[in-house]
């Protein structure tokens, strides 16, 4: 699934970025509500992992800035508010579920599923990804460049997958360090280049039909 956390509070982000990657989730992160909302609003999701407390606007109200703009991306909130007039309150408002801080992991994992099961989003749309040649199953763990198998790393699946979710979306270093590694990375590293050449080689990814392009000072983007 392609999940969005926002949440402001480092260790908590990091803790369900780590474990949500190795269940081969995609993982978007916002620290704040306005940005939240921005990339829910530009980007398609199948669920949004919702802090309330956040800085610049809260979860309840990007949640009720979602269901006024008529957006039904499924929302999970994620609160150290744990008063029932609060869990009613956030449900009320279009919420699909509502998990108290501190929480087990193994609990937010079960929600996931449960929500994804009740949105009935289908599981085919979100496990091969196919563009111009390049073929990536993820259930399979296995990429394909013309129907040849390309051996990846861990990392260089994760970006390719990242890349392949957002076609013609240019996508900063930022953006793709919080999809593939992770908030808590060090974002002076080169390490999206040094991982972009990789796949490329990997890929034959050439002129004139090269499909991983640069925009420079912006990112990347496939197309």
């Amino acid at each position: 699934m392609k999940i969005l956390l926002v949440e402001d509070e480092p260790n908590v982000a990091s803790l369900l970025h780590r474990n949500l990657l190795e269940l081969s989730h995609s993982i978007g992160i916002a620290t704040d509500g306005l940005m939240g909302l921005d990339l829910i609003l530009s980007q398609s999701y199948d669920l949004v992992l919702l802090d309330i407390m956040l800085p610049g606007m809260t979860g309840l109200e990007v949640l009720q800035e979602l269901k006024a703009r008529k957006n039904n991306t499924p929302v999970i909130l994620i609160t150290a508010l744990d008063t029932t007039d609060m869990v009613v309150k956030g449900l009320n408002l279009g919420a699909d579920d509502y998990i108290v801080k501190p929480f087990k992991i193994e609990e937010v994992v079960a929600r996931i599923e449960a929500v994804k099961r009740r949105t009935g989003r289908p599981r085919d749309e979100e496990e091969v990804y196919k563009f111009k040649g390049i073929e990536l199953d993820d259930l399979a763990k296995k990429v394909y460049k013309d129907s040849r198998e390309v051996k990846l790393t861990a990392t260089e699946f994760k970006l390719l997958k990242v890349l392949l979710q957002n076609i013609d979306r240019v996508l900063s270093r930022e953006n793709i360090l919080d999809m593939v590694w992770g908030v808590q990375y060090d974002l002076g590293t080169n390490v999206v280049d040094v991982y972009i050449n990789y796949l490329r080689k990997k890929l034959d990814d050439h002129k004139p039909d090269k499909i991983i392009h640069t925009v420079i000072g912006m990112g990347y983007v496939i197309r």
